[in-house]
């Protein structure tokens, strides 16, 4: 990648595929953005690109490879796939454009602690990693299959139909109080109509958002 395609693509701002970060300070934090893109549709983390989109690059990029890829180790499981590209800003500076592909191995975990196999799962949603709750994650097991989802048009998808209709957006406990359905079938019922290409999901820390998809 040259600088001037570095600078077009700063141009674009962050989003659902691309980060900036100045340096790698806190490298235990950035993981969670490699894992995010990982996990959702792939995507680009760049070092040595500030938030306003200036390009100062890192003076030390070896070290600066050096401590994220060794928290990659350490922290994620399984381990995502990258590549990194070194793209010079001048004599002195250098910024370092690590390119994620979605994986097939996800969710990927961020470690709670060195000897532990699972965690924290993140996805990418506008602009932001967010941990992923219950139904994400197993959306994102089951979407892997390739399978074709089939349900059952029930009283409680009726209830859920008409809930929408009325108010465009429903979460999980809304739905549970909507349909007085305990937590797990109220729960299972939407992963399955996400998988079945009924309603779509956008994940949030304060409760996932179901939105209607296909009109039937």
């Amino acid at each position: 990648m040259t600088f001037q395609e570095l600078k077009r693509l700063v141009s674009q701002g962050e989003s659902e595929t691309l980060e900036f970060k100045r340096k790698v300070a806190h490298p235990e934090k950035i993981v969670k953005e490699i894992v995010a893109f990982a996990n959702t549709k792939g995507g680009k983390l760049l070092i040595g690109v500030s938030d306003d989109g200036t390009i100062p690059g890192v003076k030390f990029p070896e070290d600066e490879i050096y401590a994220l890829n060794n928290t990659i180790e350490k922290m994620c499981h399984p381990l995502p796939d990258y590549e990194i590209m070194h793209v010079e800003i001048n004599e002195k500076n250098t910024a370092l454009v690590y390119d994620i592909p979605v994986s097939n191995k996800r969710p990927l975990h961020i470690k709670e602690n060195a000897d532990s196999k699972w965690g924290q799962v993140y996805v990418r949603f506008g602009d932001k990693s967010i941990k992923a709750s219950r139904e994400v994650r197993e959306i994102i097991k089951r979407q892997k299959r390739n399978k074709d989802i089939k349900f059952n048009f029930g009283d409680k998808e009726k209830i859920l139909m008409s809930y929408l209709e009325e108010h465009k957006t429903i979460n999980l406990y809304q739905f549970q109080a909507a349909a007085k359905l305990n937590k797990y079938t109220a729960s299972n019922t939407l992963i399955i109509l996400v998988l079945a290409n009924v309603l779509s999901v956008e994940p949030c820390d304060k409760g996932d958002i179901y939105r209607l998809k296909n009109k039937f």
